[in-house]
Formats: structure tokens, C-alpha cells, sequence
């Protein structure tokens, strides 16, 4: 085969540097993260297609020959030879006896149920422990436990991982500006800060909510006001540390700018405090919008939360598996950020060397 023929069988992966080979063996010798990471992965990217493994909607309907995708497309009931323009309620009897009279079918997801469904049928009382149809019970408003759990946990990374990202990226830049030119600068940020971390965010978010009510996005925006800042402090001292080294002089000789020098210079190296900190800021990010919606601050009533099922088990001790679900949940996502966090730390450890 010629070297030209297959110009992509020519190419080859760019292999890592040993400096991170070295952090790669790190991360995984110590087993407890790296498995961590493999779970919580797994576990968050099955929740991004929540729509697919918990709704109130068939995945696939068949009917007349045609073939429909409620899960996907909203159908009207006329669609099925039902009298009303609206959209189809497919956990009707009605709804499933006009389908299956004309010999179609319906496939459903493995929940049947979406976070906002309300089961009608129960057959005590709502809550109602856990059932065959409903495997963790249903809340005091009869929706399904499971599939709240499934939506409450993937809005509750999405948050996380968005104010970590967005926290990261603000407090990196205030650090590095901090710690590169010094001198009054430094000095006027570090008095801000000061006073900014001094203002309470309860009671901030407590006065936004009784004007305006809140959702993803104000709480994200709230939020990023205040998290910001926990990065400055490690990357200023970065910065501090290596503003005068050898290089950096150099470079300042040689012309580059202050801002080549600090993003193409320095920062790699504050890099590394920056992700070995990152899995705990996500953790307390997570934990903040639980403790937000515990206390009826967070998100508009009836979205899916976490911390609103932990509410729920509050209010409803004579139906412990609402407490003991949002709790082992909680514990169980929390404990695999803290033990994908501790692999991290120790992958950009320097004194760290395997034997």
C-alpha cells in the first residue's frame, strides 16, 4: 500500500507527553476515583436521555400502517381517530383502545412515567410506597419517584457542571490578573473580594425570590455572582510565584505581550491547581442548588429536584422512601465526585510517583 494512498492510515495519534502519562498512571492507580469516574459518567450520560427511559409518551407507535414517534413529535388525539385537536394523552384508556382497536402498537420507555405525570389509578393514597408500577413509590402529589429522581439528577449536574465551568473560567482570569501585575492592583482586588464574599447569598436569594421567581437561569446567574471566587486565591498564588521566573523575564525581553505571557505561559501551570479543584467546586455547586430547593428558594415548584424530594421526606415521615431516596441518591452522587476529585488531586500531585 503506498504512503499516499490512504492519507488517514498515515496518521497517528498524537501521543501524550510523559509528564502526562504520568498524571493518566496516577489517576488510575488510584481505583476508587478512576471507577468513580466510570459510574458517574455512565450514570449522567443515561440522564441526559431521560425523555427515552422515563415519559409519559410511547417511544414508537404504530397505527394504520404509519409510524409515529410521540417521545420525539406531539401528535393530536385526532391523529388516532379521537374527536379532540389537543395533544394525545397516550396513558388514557381511551387513547390505548383507539390504537389498539385498529391493531397498532406502542412501545414504551422503561419508565412509564414522566417527572410531572400524576398516577390516577393509585390504589391507596398518595404518597404510595413502592410498587410494581412505580419502583420507588410516588410523592404526595402521586408523581412517580423514579422518574423524578432521573430528571431531578440531571438538572442537577447540568447546573453544577455549567456554574463550575463558567465560576472557573471568571475566577482564573480575576486570579491571573491579580497575581501577574501585583502591586496596586492586587492590593484593590484582594479588598474587594474582601467585601464581596462579605454579602450573605441567602439572603440575597431570599429577597430575589419574593420579587421575581426564580428558574435555572437566575439561580446560575445568582450563584456565579458569589462562586467565582473560589479559584482566585490558587491561581493568584500562581501567578505570584512564577511572574519573575527566568522565562517570563525572557519572554518580556524578547517582546511578547503581557497577555501572551499569561495565557501561554503561566497559566498552564496554574492549570493545574485549577483542575484539581474543579470536581469539589462541582460538588459544592450541586450541593447548593439542593440546599436552595430544601429551603424553597431554587427551582419554580414542580420542576424536578433533589432537594425538593428531600422536602418532601420532611413532610411526609410516615413515607420513609422518599427520604431515604433523595438521601442515598445525594450521598451516593456527592461520594463519587469527592472520590473522582481525590484521583485528580492525586494525578497532578508531583510528589506522587508509583512505585
Amino acid at each position: 500500500m503506498g504512503r499516499f494512498s490512504f492519507p488517514f492510515i498515515a496518521m497517528r495519534r498524537r501521543p501524550l507527553s510523559p509528564i502526562n502519562q504520568r498524571r493518566w498512571r496516577n489517576f488510575k492507580a488510584n481505583r476508587r476515583g478512576y471507577w468513580s469516574l466510570w459510574i458517574f459518567g455512565i450514570l449522567f450520560v443515561l440522564s441526559l436521555f431521560a425523555e427515552f427511559i422515563a415519559n409519559d409518551k410511547p417511544l414508537v407507535v404504530t397505527y394504520k400502517g404509519g409510524i409515529y414517534f410521540p417521545v420525539l413529535v406531539s401528535y393530536p388525539e385526532t391523529a388516532f381517530g379521537g374527536d379532540f385537536e389537543t395533544e394525545a394523552d397516550y396513558r388514557d384508556p381511551f387513547v390505548r383502545d383507539l390504537i389498539r382497536d385498529e391493531g397498532g402498537t406502542m412501545i414504551w420507555p422503561l419508565v412509564e412515567y414522566s417527572y410531572r405525570t400524576i398516577n390516577l389509578n393509585l390504589p391507596v393514597p398518595a404518597p404510595a410506597p413502592p410498587s410494581a408500577e412505580n419502583w420507588l413509590g410516588t410523592d404526595d402529589q402521586g408523581r412517580d419517584v423514579t422518574a423524578r429522581l432521573i430528571y431531578g439528577f440531571r438538572i442537577s449536574v447540568l447546573f453544577g457542571l455549567v456554574l463550575t465551568v463558567l465560576s472557573s473560567v471568571i475566577g482564573v482570569a480575576a486570579g491571573a490578573m491579580q497575581g501577574y501585575f501585583g502591586g496596586w492592583t492586587d492590593l484593590l482586588f484582594q479588598r474587594f473580594i474582601e467585601i464581596w464574599t462579605s454579602i450573605p447569598t441567602l439572603y440575597l436569594l431570599i429577597i430575589i425570590a419574593a420579587v421575581i421567581e426564580p428558574n435555572f437561569w437566575i439561580l446560575l446567574g445568582i450563584m456565579l455572582l458569589f462562586s467565582w471566587v473560589s479559584l482566585v486565591g490558587v491561581v493568584r498564588a500562581e501567578f505570584l510565584r512564577a511572574r519573575n521566573f527566568e522565562y517570563v523575564n525572557a519572554a518580556r525581553a524578547m517582546g511578547l505581550s503581557n497577555t501572551k505571557i499569561m495565557f501561554r505561559h503561566l497559566l498552564p501551570n496554574a492549570m493545574v491547581a485549577t483542575l484539581t479543584f474543579m470536581p469539589f467546586i462541582l460538588n459544592s455547586s450541586i450541593t447548593t442548588l439542593t440546599s436552595l430547593d430544601f429551603l424553597g428558594f431554587g427551582l419554580p415548584p414542580g420542576s424536578p429536584s433533589l432537594g425538593e424530594l428531600l422536602a418532601q421526606g420532611k413532610s411526609n415521615l410516615q413515607a420513609p422512601w422518599l427520604g431515604l431516596t433523595g438521601f442515598f441518591s445525594i450521598a451516593v452522587m456527592l461520594s463519587l465526585l469527592i472520590f473522582v476529585g481525590e484521583a485528580v488531586r492525586d494525578a497532578f500531585d508531583p510528589r506522587k510517583v508509583l512505585q
